[in-house]
């Protein structure tokens, strides 16, 4: 019988990226710290966890029976060729303003700022606003990190779940909402959506320095 053919998927390691070998995977993440990886059966399960960004914990692998084996957790790294988002708000809800920032660089690459909302709702538009550019530049691999979970959720449920009420406050803040959510539903994306992670990182690029 022919073997299976299985998808692995590198989130962090020397090329991130979708591989159709073990050996091209392993080639990524050997001797890699803090790599991320996952063997997947099919095709549309490698491109969808790809897509999402849903890593397994940092120093894990899938086993051949399909076990997750657990190691000594160890401080993982961010991928430095990436974009990272991030909004803040004076008051919640308050004047809201999100950005762009190329990790590698440190780079502004976008600015946008609106008299009310809140911090989910800026840091929703700053992640279809780096999709956005990124589709745009043709940057189809650059992944985009945020901190915010609740943000990643709506973007992947193509839904700005806010309780925010429009007003005349937010008109604006709500039109490029209602903007952002038909790019999602109009645009597919091969860009990585991760999860910043704080405690391992510190404060993401983006970070407007107001904690």
């Amino acid at each position: 019988m022919a073997k299976k053919q299985k998808y692995y998927v590198v989130w962090q390691g020397l090329k991130p990226g979708i591989y159709t070998s073990w050996d091209d995977c392993k080639a990524q993440v050997n001797g890699v710290e803090g790599a991320r990886y996952k063997s997947f059966e099919s095709a549309e399960e490698a491109n969808q966890a790809w897509k999402s960004g849903s890593a397994p914990a940092s120093g894990s692998k899938t086993s051949t029976s399909g076990k997750t084996s657990a190691k000594p957790r160890v401080k993982s790294r961010f991928i430095r060729e990436s974009l990272s988002v991030d909004a803040a708000t004076s008051g919640n809800p308050g004047p809201t303003e999100y950005q762009g920032v190329r990790v590698d660089t440190r780079e502004q690459i976008f600015h946008k700022a609106f008299p009310q909302g809140t911090n989910n709702v800026g840091e929703f538009l700053a992640i279809v606003h780096g999709l956005a550019l990124c589709k745009r530049e043709g940057w189809h691999d650059l992944p985009i990190y945020s901190d915010s979970k609740t943000a990643l959720a709506w973007v992947r449920k193509k839904k700005c779940n806010t309780d925010l009420v429009e007003d005349k406050h937010t008109a604006e803040l709500f039109e490029l909402v209602r903007r952002a959510e038909k790019w999602l539903h109009e645009n597919t994306w091969t860009n990585p959506l991760l999860k910043w992670e704080t405690e391992d990182w510190g404060e993401i690029p983006a970070d407007f320095g107001r904690k």
